[in-house]
């Protein structure tokens, strides 16, 4: 009878053993990404991770505005799917403090025609979707003026809008949106200006089909994200450190063939 009530205490006190050699209430990190590339290269570090023990889950939005509000809210512990400006943005406008943990990869951002095959060939007047978000909407315009599509009175300025520009040849007509709706509309408008991870989601080639394309040199590194509060814990380092390893930028050159180009 001893016995039998002394296996049940045993049982109990080894749980409680091995909950205090852990440390840590949980080794679970929550990750919030967009679909393409950023969820697709996560999986690769899953398991990574897992040999660190760290379980690594992965949250897919399909808009840039969740991922943060999530992380701002503590509903995720980290987010990779943003550049630098985008995050400067979104801390100005919002008044938060997200911070870089550790840049990954660029996604070399590109316009998109169904009508031309040049953007030479764009009628007077044609209908231009861009990003509505600063960042991206700057990026593309700065493109277009590289490519001689139009004039900016200041293509360094990263915050670039449609007031700054101060020659448009071709009277083209600018029109906003989010940036998860540009591929849906491109069968409807002269030229679009897709993000990388919404074009190759859409299953656009963008080494092979975007008619100008920003070069390899792009400042706009995606970055992985987290809170001042967390950004040094242990399992995102862990996280940090697998997602610049030399798995991932194997992955990121295979898979993608240039159109996603690691930045480590």
């Amino acid at each position: 009878m001893k016995k039998t009530l002394l296996l049940p205490l045993f049982a109990a006190a080894l749980a409680l053993t091995a909950c205090g050699k852990s440390g840590e209430p949980s080794q679970k990190l929550v990750v919030a990404a967009t679909a393409v590339p950023h969820a697709e290269i996560l999986d690769v570090v899953k398991p990574i991770l897992k040999a660190e023990g760290v379980d690594l889950d992965v949250r897919v939005f399909n808009d840039y505005v969740q991922p943060n509000d999530q992380l701002v809210q503590k509903q995720v512990d980290a987010n990779y799917f943003q550049t630098e400006p985008y995050l400067d943005a979104y801390n100005r406008d919002r008044k938060t403090d997200l911070t870089k943990v550790i840049g990954v990869h660029i996604e070399p951002f590109g316009a998109y025609s169904r009508k031309v095959k040049s953007l030479a060939e764009l009628r007077e007047g044609a209908d231009v979707v861009i990003p509505n978000d600063p960042s991206n909407n700057s990026r593309a315009l700065i493109l277009l003026h590289k490519a001689g599509v139009i004039e900016l009175k200041d293509p360094s300025n990263a915050l670039s809008t449609q007031r700054d520009i101060i020659a448009n040849p071709k009277n083209l007509k600018f029109r906003e949106l989010d940036s998860a709706m540009l591929p849906r509309v491109l069968d409807q408008v002269d030229l679009a200006l897709i993000n990388t991870n919404y074009a190759l989601d859409a299953g656009l080639n963008p080494t092979q089909d975007a008619l100008a394309i920003e070069s390899k040199d792009s400042p706009y590194v995606n970055f992985l994200v987290a809170r001042p509060d967390n950004k040094d814990d242990a399992r995102v380092q862990k996280l940090a450190k697998a997602l610049t390893s030399p798995q991932v930028k194997t992955f990121i050159e295979t898979k993608y063939k240039g159109a996603v180009l690691p930045a480590f």
